[in-house]
Parts: structure tokens; sequence; C-alpha cells
């Protein structure tokens, strides 16, 4: 189950439950007390907190250690640890204070997990106003249970904040006692506290319904005789305490809300119009809801002389182009009601503006069952998949319909439906657009270059989705697809893409909801995969090779609606009430899109033919002419030309020319990116590196990363032999990696555009070499996305002695003497340093053993990367054993940057550059605490390691240095080649020729 608003799910079956009550009221009317129907009177409903009134700490927790990437069941374990004496339960009996708990909380939740775990942060969020909002049908309950003279209670295990106030997020008004165990000093299950709340109610256990979602604490109170409702999720529970009250606690047609002010319509002139329509004379009350869902065409629940209809409007104001077509909705519904497709009736389209404001349709009621919470809370996980696959059966039968046999075949236009839409929904963007999204700009430029072949026409409903459906209230069959304003003729992997917009959607998103923070095989949802070739079955289709771009598109086209409800709530105009939320969903959505067409990009690029790479004879490796590159670099190679079995083994490759046909594409991919991208943005580039903002990341590099994503040109360092599958990289060889990698080299930003840069890439290479599967999913994978950063700790300064200053680096007072300074100086850091480098037999940082941790000391410096506000890992190497034979003494851990004791004394500098915003750090490590699963390979394999890392890494460095040699080079030579005039004066007066040389060319720092 997902927190939040996951529970907030329409599934009731109003129509088995009006029978039922309308049976129950028949029984009892004139009764003073509704009654259970075992005779029971029923006075009082007590609520538990957590769990029934808002979302309990297990679903909090479940979601925040998906967020962290922390064990699941980390926190759920410790909070039941000790039972009654653990810290959770004391504290919720106010034993300890909530910095105790913290503490003691922290420290076992690190025990288990076997790393650093923020409780801090989960404690944070189990409080925010954000998650501990109470649901919405438990506030509407509440209401009508007070309505009905009955007392309501809240009986909660509950805590003091920090602030000595209990937290008790929820209006005390709604209770007539309030009951929290850390007020009492008695927490749940213990029988005292149920007879405390019965005693302040005044009621005796039979004459009480208590809901909590524990089982403990149930049976506790059933045992005094008080009747029980297990809360799985709020809206079941309603429907079980419904039935044993006998009266409704949820009011009026579902899913409907009185009218909104600004979406009131005229009652007279459409109680007429109606009149007229259905032929009745009546002269009862025209009543008249808003249904509160739908973003776009305000749609209203209309009762009329014992009908039952629904009217559907455009919205008041001015509109955008073709939007909001409810002409074309009437149209296709009504040509649709006999060919096999679950329609509602409808009755009438009426264009006349003077009756409602805006033109509208009229059609019947369908009562059912519209699941708006698409991860079906309540239900079985049989029923579930069950609901999906008739959600899936009735897509493939609009799919199926013949266009011409229903009289659509002029609906929408035959073929380059991809095209057409991409261009409709960028227009409409651009006409809705309020401000700049990178994301949205980068789409608009992506999309257009990669369209898909069509491969058929059919219906296409626009905006399939699970809440666009009627289903049955006793059995998984839809009764109604509604809602087709955006249907046409096109490509029908349009609206299976859409279909599945809430697999990759989170809970709490508020607009759409998802479930791509639940458990799919738990829920017996299928995934989005399985759901897609599900499809294709049924319809005798081969999947489609480029889904990714069909979703990205997805994700596209809901950002511009999105967008287009935002803009329309500024004027008032969106029907729903939540319309101004969606501002900042639309950057969120469009983000989402953009890590789509990513994929495709990877794909395109992985599905290339992959050859063994080529010799060739000594050439001049020519360029084309960019200002932005170098001209006319040289390269030679004294390799004879290959005969074809000499081929066939592979050799060394001296030039991009030899390289093999998809290595050679991505090369020259990879140069047009530098030349298109790269050296234009330098400038800007160098400006921030040199402005005060320096040591945070350039909103710029992180821009040119998601381009450097979707061309494909990212984690090219990889080696084959190290991801032989390419299941993390590219795919290279060292040797072919070594061209793009002196290509790379010519800029200095480049290699991190393409997340090539060191030390993340030989941190990266380390952990697929060496780390296990968890250490690869808690660090490889967000540096792989570049979503982090990492440095590596090994070089230190040697240890001083004790008369030096605490910082100094020269080995001891004899070497201060030396060089004619007295011990203790203030003038330490100007002497010559002797440093461990990259042998790992110099480090002297020590890694001790300690319970279920690793403690580590030492003093780094020359750091780099470890000063970027990205960076999340610290690759250390630390001896653990100094008495073990010189190549086994040495050890690497993998550090979390936020573990207490990492201490950045300052950034070192290069020739007065510091390099920001990563730098080059000296730091201290002072008893850092590391869980032992945070070993790489064992102790004792760090030199190994050591050396496994350094070596790709040092050809990377070579590689890039000769690139940028290049260029510098290539830069001298043009500018050399300007002829500037000198006045004839110059000769005689030399200091005015040297105001004649030219700057330098402005293409880069090559300091």
């Amino acid at each position: 189950m997902c927190v939040r608003s996951c529970f907030q799910s329409s599934c009731l079956q109003w129509a088995w439950r009006t029978a039922f009550l309308k049976h129950i009221q028949r029984r009892h009317q004139g009764s003073h007390r509704w009654t259970h129907l075992g005779g029971s009177t029923y006075r009082a409903v007590i609520f538990d907190m957590g769990g029934v009134l808002i979302p309990s700490p297990g679903r909090v927790a479940a979601e925040w250690e998906v967020q962290n990437r922390i064990p699941s069941g980390t926190i759920l374990k410790a909070l039941m640890e000790g039972g009654e004496n653990g810290p959770w339960m004391r504290f919720m009996r106010a034993e300890i204070t909530a910095e105790g708990f913290l503490r003691e909380f922290g420290r076992l939740c690190s025990e288990m997990s076997k790393t650093s775990v923020p409780v801090d942060s989960f404690f944070s969020l189990l409080t925010s106003e954000r998650v501990a909002k109470q649901f919405p049908v438990m506030t509407e309950a509440i209401t009508q249970i007070r309505a009905k003279g009955l007392q309501t209670a809240v009986l909660s295990n509950n805590f003091y904040l920090p602030n000595q106030k209990s937290f008790l997020p929820l209006d005390r008004k709604q209770f007539d006692v309030v009951v929290e165990s850390c007020v009492e000093g008695i927490c749940k299950p213990d029988p005292r506290i149920y007879k405390l709340c019965l005693e302040r109610l005044g009621l005796q256990p039979s004459e009480s319904i208590f809901l909590d979602d524990l089982g403990p604490n149930l049976k506790a109170a059933a045992s005094l005789g008080i009747h029980t409702i297990k809360v799985n999720d709020p809206e079941t529970a309603v429907k079980e305490l419904e039935a044993l009250l006998g009266f409704t606690l949820r009011l009026g047609v579902p899913n409907t809300q009185p009218v909104r002010k600004t979406m009131e319509i005229p009652k007279d002139s459409l109680k007429k119009y109606l009149k007229d329509l259905l032929g009745i004379q009546t002269t009862g009350p025209l009543e008249l809801l808003q249904f509160d869902h739908g973003q776009s065409n305000p749609t209203y629940y209309i009762r009329l002389a014992n009908r039952d209809l629904v009217l559907r409007k455009k919205p008041p104001g001015t509109l955008l182009p073709s939007a909001h077509a409810i002409e074309r909705e009437f149209r296709i519904m009504k040509a649709l009601a006999n060919a096999g497709v679950p329609v509602p009736n409808v009755l009438d389209l009426c264009e006349d503006s003077s009756v409602v404001g805006t033109p509208f349709y009229v059609m019947e009621y369908c009562p059912g069952l519209i699941y708006k919470d698409p991860s079906l809370p309540g239900l079985e996980p049989s029923h579930r998949r069950a609901i999906y696959t008739a959600m899936n059966t009735v897509l493939c039968k609009i799919h199926s319909v013949d266009p011409q046999a229903v009289g659509l075949e002029d609906y929408g236009k035959q073929g380059a439906y991809i095209p057409r839409q991409v261009r409709t929904w960028v227009k409409q963007y651009r006409a809705s657009e309020t401000s700049t999204i990178p994301a949205m700009e980068r789409l608009i430029e992506w999309l257009p270059l990669h369209l898909p072949h069509q491969q058929r026409t059919t219906l296409v409903h626009g905006d399939f989705r699970l809440d666009n459906l009627v289903f049955h209230p006793e059995k998984p069959e839809v009764l109604a697809v509604l809602d087709w304003e955006l249907s046409t003729l096109g490509d029908p992997l349009i609206d299976v893409a859409y279909s599945c917009l809430a697999h990759y959607l989170p809970s709490s998103f508020p607009v759409l909801r998802g479930f791509n923070d639940c458990d799919l095989t738990q829920l017996g949802i299928p995934a989005a995969e399985e759901y897609f070739r599900m499809y294709c079955l049924q319809v005798g289709l081969p999947p489609t090779e480029n889904w990714n771009f069909y979703m990205a598109f997805s994700f596209f086209r809901l950002a511009a609606i999105l967008q287009g409800v935002y803009r329309r709530s500024l004027t008032g105009q969106a029907s729903s009430a939540h319309a101004e939320q969606t501002g900042k969903l639309t950057e969120f959505v469009s983000n989402l899109a953009w890590d789509f067409a990513v994929k495709e990009g990877f794909r395109v690029f992985k599905e290339m033919p992959f050859k063994n790479p080529l010799t060739r004879s000594c050439h001049t490796w020519a360029r084309s002419q960019s200002q932005w590159y170098p001209i006319g670099t040289r390269s030679y190679s004294s390799v004879p030309e290959a005969s074809p079995a000499h081929a066939s083994r592979g050799g060394l490759v001296i030039s991009p020319e030899s390289l093999s046909p998809p290595v050679r594409e991505l090369y020259h991919r990879l140069k047009h990116f530098m030349e298109q991208h790269v050296y234009p943005a330098e400038p800007e580039l160098q400006s921030h590196q040199a402005s005060a903002a320096r040591w945070s990341p350039s909103p710029l590099i992180e821009d040119l990363k998601e381009k450097a994503k979707a061309e494909g040109l990212w984690n090219l360092f990889l080696p084959l032999e190290a991801d032989p599958e390419k299941k993390y990289g590219a795919g290279l060889t060292n040797v072919e990696y070594a061209h793009l990698c002196e290509l790379m080299g010519t800029s200095l930003y480049a290699p991190e555009i393409c997340n090539c840069s060191a030390p993340d890439t030989g941190n990266m290479e380390l952990l697929v070499r060496y780390g296990t599967e968890a250490q690869k999913a808690r660090w490889l994978m967000p540096l792989l996305e570049g979503k982090a950063r990492s440095c590596f700790a090994m070089t230190e300064p040697q240890v001083p002695c004790l008369g030096c200053h605490p910082l100094a680096w020269p080995c001891c007072c004899q070497a201060r003497r030396k060089h004619g300074l007295s011990t203790g100086s203030s003038d330490w850091n100007v002497l010559p340093t002797q440093v461990a480098s990259s042998d790992a037999t110099n480090i002297e940082a020590s890694i001790r053993e300690e319970d279920s941790f690793y403690v580590i000391n030492g003093h780094k410096w020359w750091i780099t990367g470890i000063l970027d506000p990205r960076c999340q890992l610290c690759v250390f190497m630390g001896k653990t054993d100094p008495h073990a034979p010189r190549h086994r003494q040495q050890s690497v851990l993998l550090v979390p940057m936020d573990t207490p004791g990492i201490k950045i004394i300052r950034p070192l500098t290069v020739y007065g550059l510091e390099d920001a915003p990563g730098g080059h750090g000296e730091v201290r490590f002072e008893h850092v605490h590391v869980p032992k699963e945070n070993m790489v390979l064992g102790p004792g394999r760090g030199f190994e390691i050591a050396q496994g890392r350094l070596g790709p890494g040092r050809i990377h460095h070579c590689m890039r240095l000769i690139g940028f040699s290049e260029r510098a080079l290539a830069l001298m030579k043009a500018r050399g080649s300007i002829i500037w005039p000198v006045p004839p004066s110059s000769t005689a007066h030399p200091e005015n020729y040297s105001a004649m040389t030219p700057p330098p060319p402005k293409f880069g720092n090559l300091g």
C-alpha cells in the first residue's frame, strides 16, 4: 500500500449499498437510534489514528525506504524491535524524548540495514503536513456519525514532538474524547487504555465500535466486548462501518460535489430544455451536482422527474483552437452505440450557448464503479488483475472497430498521425506556456526527429485510462468508456502507452495517481510490459520496438494538457478545484517524458550491429573544419594495411576511420555534439567557474547532460571486458573508447557532460567489477544515471612529527631546519611534500573493526570531487591489517558522504586553479563508522582493487590530455596564422608593438 492519497478510492458498490440501506431504513423508520442487525445499540465509534484516520508509520516508511534506498522493511522491523520495552513503545508512553528515541532508533536501523539510515528524515516526513492529512472519506464519515447523534473518539498510540506537544494532526472538534498513550502513559493493547476511553465516553463496551489497523490492538478490544473493524484501507472500512451502523456515511451520487461557484449554470433554462427533450411535464425541482474529477470539460449530474442524466459542456471563456471538442465526443459515442464498445447512451447535442452558456450534450447516467485510484486499494490481487485485463480487452474492442462501418471514416486523417499529434501538442503547449521548461524545450526538438513508422490506423480514444471507465459493481466488466474528447483516427499504440501512465507515476501525484512506488506483484497488477504484451496478443500484433517513444510522447502530451489546465486556472476557467496545482506538475511530467526519450536513444544505439575493429595504414586524420575544433590534426601509424584475415582477428585501432562502423558512427555523433553544444557553451561555463557561485554545479552543465543522454552519448567508458552484456555502458573496448576519450578531452567540460569524468568513471568501473548487487543498487545506479557524484580517497600527506603544525605537510622538524625554518614556524605550508601518491602500499589511514562496523581514521588530500555538493560516495582506501603481507594490508570501503566524522579542511589549488565545483580537497576522517557490508571484495583486497581501477583510468587521462594538447596546438596555430600590420614607428618603439599583439582566441581555458 502507498501513503497519502492512495486510499481515496471511489470503488464503492453504490447500487448494492443503496438498496441495502433502503431496506435497513424501512425496518427502522422512526427509531431514535440506528442499531446493529444483531440488535445491539451502538452509541459511539472509536478511531485509531495512524492507519485509520491518517497514513500509518509502516506505509509511510515503505515509500520513504524506496526513495532513500534503504533496505525494505528496515523501519518497520526497528519499530517492532524490543516489543513493549523497545524504543518505539517507550516513546509512545513518553518514557523517552523524541531526541532519545531518534538516537536509539537510528542505531537500531543502522545495525539492521548495515548502512547509515537518516531516521531524522523519516521522522520529519511522518509528522509533516504533506503526509499527516486526514483521509477525506473518514472526515465525511465522522461528520455523518455525529449528525446521527453518536459520539466519536480517538484512541491512539501517540508521541510527543520535540516542542512537547503531542502529534495530533486532527481537528479535535470532531471528537468527544481523545485518548493518547503519551499523555496516559499506557499503550494499546493494554486493556486499561480501552477502559479509560469507554469511561470518558460513559459507555459499555458493547455500545461502541473500534477501528484499528493492527491485529493485536483489535484482539484486545474484542476481548472486552467492543465490536471491531480491521482497517486495511479507509474506503472498505467505511463500507463495513455503514453496514454495522445501518446508515450511509457517504452522501449523494458518488464522485460528485456541489457545483463550484465559477462553474454554475442557469437551472431554469436547462430545466425547460430538458422537459422539451424528454417530453415530461414535471413541476419538481431539478437536482444539479458537479462531478469532482475531470480537468477539461465541466461535467454535471442531473436528476429530473426520476431521470438520472449527465451533462457535459465546454468550459466558459476563450478556448484554445480545437480543444474541448464535445461535438466529437457526442458523435463518436452515438456511432459506437451498436458497435460492441460500451458507451453511455447519448440523448442530444445542444450547440445553443443561450441554454447553459456554452455548447453541451446530454447522456444517460451509467451507475457503476469508477476506480480513481489505479492501485485499486481494498481489492484482492486476483480482482485487480481481472480489472486491468477487462480494461485491456475493451481497448482492443475500440481498436477493432471498422470506422467506415460505423460512419466514422472521415473522423480523422489517414496516416501521419504521430507527426500531426506532435505538431498539435507543441502548438497547444506554446499557446498556454507561462514560463520556460527546459525538458519541454528538449522534447519539442527531439520528438520530430524520432518519429516511429505507423503500422495501422484505427479509432483512437486519446485519453484511455482506468478512471475514464465505469465498471460493473459486482464483476470486472466495463459498462461504459467515458471522455472521448481527444478521440480521432490514428496510431492505436498511443492509447496503449497512455493507459500505462500510472505505471510510471507516484501514488502521491495529485492529478493522475500512479503506483510506480508500489509492489505490482503483491498488488496483482500487470506490469506495463505485460500489459502491452497482453494487448499485442489480443490484437495479433508483434510488440513494437520503440515503446519508449510512445511513452515519451504520452508524457509530453500529458504535460501539455496540465499546462493548459494551469493556464485556464489563472483565469478561473478550469473545471477542477485542483487545477492551480498543475503548474508545478508540468515540469515533473516533462522530465518523465525526457527520461523515456533518453531510453529510446540508448535502445537505438545498442541495437546497431557490432563488428570487430579494423586496422588501417598510415593516414592523415582529416576533420571537417570548425571554429570550435582544432584543424588539420595528424595521426600516424606504422601498422601496415591489414589483410582480411588479420582484420577479422582485430588489431590496434590508430584512427577513428579504422573503428568499426557503429563505433565510428558514435564517434562522429560525439564530434557533432561537441561542435553543436559543448564548444559554444564554454564561455558561459568558464564565467560560472570564475564566479562566486562556482562551488554550485552549473545549470547549463545539467542541461547538456540531458542532451548527451538523449543522443546516446552517455556512460561510454565502461570497457566491454568489465561489462560483457552491455548492461551498464556502451560496450566499447578500451581501445575504441580511447578515441572518444581523446575527442572529449578537447574540452574541460565534455567528460562530465557525457558522464565520463574522473573520479566517477573509476568508481563506477570499480563497482561493476567488484561490487555486490546491493552495493551496485545503492551506489552504481545513481552514478550511472548522473544523479550523484563520487570521490576516491587514497592519496595522503606523510604523517608529521609532534613538533609540526597539525596540518603540516613536511615529514618532520628536521626537514624544516633543512630549509632554514624553525619548528612550528607559521610558514609551514611552503615546504616540499612527501605523499603516498597512487601507491596503495604507502597509505597510513586505518580501518578498524568494531562490532558490526568498520571505524576509519585518516588524513587524505588531493581528493578530487569531494567538494562537489552532488558528491554522495567516498571510496576510501585504508589499512585493515598493518602486519599482513605488504600487498594484503589495504582494504576499500564505500563511505556515504553524510556519515559523521568526515571533515573537509579546505580546497587545494593547481597553478592557482580550484577546479570548482568538485575541487581537490584536503579532508580528515575521524572515527567514521561504516557498516561492514560497505567493504568491497573483503579485507586485504585494496591493492588489487586499486590496480584494477587505476589502469584504465590512466589511459583515459592520457587520451584526454592528448586531445587537450591537440586543441591547444591548433589554437596557437590559428593565432599565429593571423598577420597583424605593424606601423613603421613600432620598430623604433618596441613597447608599441606589444600593444598591437592580438589577444588569444576565446575558445577555452587552456590553463
